[in-house]
């Protein structure tokens, strides 16, 4: 092993380390005891993110915030979210973007419909992306939503189909071959369709990689993502229980085969691929970290600061309904723990521009991240070319190690929320304290 792969390996275990590490110093929340609406800046720019916490069925390995599917409460939180929306609009924000995620965003069209409709009257929005599952891709039905949705990201995680019938997805979406035909007549009809994929799971092996690869670029869809499977506190046991356990980690030499076999993609960010070059991708905290979050358990991150919205349905519908903030909850980061989040964020996405970075942030970047700027030099993660901060191969996926753990920090902070016994009486939560 050479010294430039050991150094490598360090700062890899250096960087999950600083991210826990920063997660566990950061993450103290505030239970707010009284109502407090979010203010907009007229200088910035935000992008709104709209959550809708329905599933039919839950999958082992996702901690996301969701809700059995249930037609009557769904169609009341849909009003509720147009609500919201509204109150938002009264508060002063606009918005030029809007990602929708979930749970299963198409599970019910015709609010989604209303919805995506009502969001476009109140904000000067151009561009939507949505995520789905592959029951929800019939072509009739993504037809109702051209020029609305311009990004349809499908959850496919896996054409294996024994990996499939392990994590209860076979009896759910389909075989592999039901998938690829579901797939290949639902690409085309919306402007992008993002295949999106996970890989590092347990056991599985660098052939069922490769024809994971193969089969999505034979798709021929706009956009493939492909996730390192995440495996937190909340998920780990039932991960196991379902695939089984291994002491394998084939994380990054899978991922250098991933970037390998896209090299002729544009690379959107650290695991986003896109046959053209789009703004429209996976993770919209790069492009817009910024964001007002609306619905339930939806998050909101403004100036600093992290707000989390209620997450029991009851009543996140009683407080909108009632013209009061969905906020129940927030964050105030310190000064380098922001910076941070915000390098990482936008490092994610390929590069910086450090004067541009410096002035709507008003910081100085080599100064306030020296430590972080010079590691990451030394370890060849960036290069600095024309007063940019560029990834190199081996920064990008030190930017998923980091991101990954930033997910797995965040799935605790909605595990602790979802239980409301926890926050019942509390006045401020540290999240990270086992």
């Amino acid at each position: 092993m050479t010294f430039s792969n050991v150094a490598q390996d360090l700062a890899i275990k250096y960087a999950d380390f600083t991210m826990q590490r920063s997660l566990y110093n950061g993450l103290n929340i505030d239970i707010l005891q009284n109502n407090l609406p979010k203010t907009a800046d007229a200088n910035k720019t935000y992008m709104l993110y709209a959550h809708v916490p329905f599933c039919h069925t839950f999958c082992p390995f996702c901690s996301f915030h969701k809700y059995n599917y249930d037609e009557s409460a769904a169609k009341k939180y849909f009003y509720s979210l147009r609500l919201e929306m509204e109150q938002i609009k009264e508060a002063g924000f606009d918005f030029h973007s809007m990602y929708v995620g979930g749970g299963t965003t198409l599970i019910n069209e015709d609010e989604l419909l209303k919805t995506l409709e009502h969001a476009k009257k109140l904000f000067n929005i151009n561009e939507i992306s949505c995520e789905t599952d592959p029951n929800h891709i019939e072509p009739s039905n993504l037809k109702r939503f051209i020029g609305l949705i311009d990004r349809l990201s499908i959850g496919v995680q896996s054409f294996n189909d024994e990996i499939l019938k392990k994590v209860a997805r076979y009896s759910k979406f389909g075989s592999k071959d039901l998938l690829i035909e579901k797939l290949s007549k639902a690409v085309g009809i919306l402007p992008i369709t993002s295949i999106d994929l996970i890989f590092n799971f347990p056991f599985q092996t660098k052939d069922e990689l490769l024809y994971d690869i193969q089969t999505a670029i034979a798709i021929d869809s706009e956009q493939v993502t492909f996730y390192p499977l995440m495996k937190s506190n909340i998920t780990k046991d039932k991960i196991a229980a379902s695939l089984g356990y291994s002491n394998e980690d084939n994380e990054r030499e899978f991922y250098e085969i991933i970037c390998s076999k896209f090299k002729n993609y544009y690379q959107n960010n650290a695991w986003s691929f896109s046959k053209q070059s789009s703004n429209l991708k996976d993770e919209y905290v790069g492009t817009g970290n910024q964001y007002v979050g609306v619905g339930s358990g939806a998050f909101s991150f403004l100036n600093g600061e992290l707000f989390i919205n209620a997450f029991n349905l009851d009543e996140y519908s009683k407080r909108v309904n009632a013209n009061r903030s969905a906020t129940i909850a927030k964050c105030k980061f310190k000064k380098r723990d922001k910076i941070r989040y915000l390098f990482l964020t936008q490092l994610f996405d390929g590069k910086i521009d450090i004067d541009k970075f410096n002035l709507e942030n008003g910081v100085n970047l080599k100064l306030d991240l020296y430590l972080e700027i010079t590691l990451l030099k030394a370890t060849n993660a960036i290069k600095i070319i024309d007063k940019e901060i560029v990834l190199t191969d081996f920064g990008r996926y030190l930017c998923v190690v980091l991101m990954k753990e930033f997910y797995i920090g965040m799935d605790k902070v909605r595990a602790t929320f979802r239980d409301d016994a926890k926050i019942k009486y509390k006045k401020r939560l540290r999240i990270m304290d086992k």
